[in-house]
């Protein structure tokens, strides 16, 4: 297989090339014209520096030659260049004019340079396409997760308002579980958009995360319990470098996934160091996961078929684990459970 020549070694191949050739054909149809006439007409060779017919139209012909060969060779070279050239400024164009499905062409992979610019250009064009499908689809999502708690508060207050609704402390109580939620959504929303844009900033310190994860477990247990889960805890007592503040916002995010998806029974949260990696997991007991849902498991807005309901969330908890776990240099993950359900996990270097 022929390696592929850069575009700078082509041009320095091409006219050296050409170099040589004309120089070539000067020299050696030099010779062979003196031959010829030193052999048929000594008397058509000048004597003087005065060329003589014969030899000037040598010299007009072996020009022109020289002009075609020359033509030929940067008509051919320039042509490899300047069409892949021509298509990355047209998909420039339709770029500009907002056709983000545009996408430069080459037929010729050999000149590296221009090939690798083409490869580049339509690199940034699907990722800028992919991105304006992300931004479509983000304000479309958001747009919907708003619209129900806030048409609720509407509603409420407007009934109050108009006497439909008698403000009672058990009305206020739904409509400030309302503007929790909302509160939530947004500070989800908020911190996805801070991880995006590389601005997602962490405290971190040497921090007891036993402790950390027993205060959430304590203040959870109550919502655990009334739902028919029994919670275990599993600790290594152990200081690890980590923001304190989001691990457990991390974990309030799975307690949460796991009260509204998971099948009321055994739960479990372990934490422990194995290596140079600290690990935080919740395992629950059923009903698990099928392989399409945990694909995209992570992903913003994703809610898997079994959890498409009224209370099945925003669908942002397990993006703002990853998100956190992400900012710590680590990953979330998913895998079956030894209780038969799921197990999430987050790691992250020590």
């Amino acid at each position: 297989m022929t390696a592929a020549y850069g575009l700078r070694r082509q041009l320095v191949v091409s006219l050296a090339v050409m170099a040589i050739g004309i120089a070539l054909l000067f020299l050696l149809g030099s010779y062979a014209l003196f031959a010829l006439l030193m052999a048929f007409s000594p008397s058509s060779i000048s004597d003087d520096l005065t060329p003589s017919p014969i030899e000037a139209m040598w010299m007009l012909c072996t020009v022109l030659v020289a002009l075609v060969l020359a033509v030929v060779t940067a008509v051919k070279l320039s042509r490899r260049i300047v069409v892949p050239l021509n298509s990355v400024a047209e998909s420039l164009r339709r770029i500009a004019e907002g056709d983000l499905s545009a996408r430069a062409t080459t037929d010729d992979d050999s000149l590296g340079e221009t090939a690798q610019l083409v490869r580049d250009f339509n690199s940034m064009a699907e990722r800028l396409q992919h991105m304006a499908q992300q931004r479509a689809f983000w304000n479309a999502a958001i747009a919907h997760e708003l619209r129900t708690p806030v048409t609720i508060l509407r509603g409420r207050l407007q009934g109050m308002t108009e006497g439909v609704f008698e403000p009672t402390p058990t009305q206020f109580q739904g409509l400030l579980k309302n503007v929790e939620g909302l509160g939530r959504l947004i500070e989800d929303l908020r911190l996805l958009g801070l991880k995006d844009s590389g601005h997602l900033e962490l405290h971190l310190e040497l921090a007891d995360l036993a402790a950390e994860v027993g205060a959430v477990a304590q203040a959870f247990e109550p919502q655990l319990r009334a739902a028919g889960f029994a919670l275990t805890l599993d600790l290594n007592p152990q200081e690890v470098l980590c923001d304190p503040v989001r691990i457990r916002q991390a974990l309030l995010a799975l307690l949460e996934n796991a009260l509204r998806h998971a099948t009321p029974g055994a739960m479990r949260i372990r934490h422990w160091v194995e290596g140079e990696m600290c690990h935080l997991c919740v395992e629950d007991s059923g009903p698990g996961l099928n392989a399409d849902d945990a694909a995209r498991l992570f992903d913003a807005f994703q809610r898997g078929e079994a959890s498409r309901g009224p209370s099945s969330g925003s669908g942002l908890g397990l993006a703002v684990v990853q998100a956190i776990a992400q900012a710590h240099e680590g990953q979330a993950s998913w895998a079956p459970s030894r209780l038969g359900g799921s197990a999430f996990a987050l790691q992250w270097p020590v």
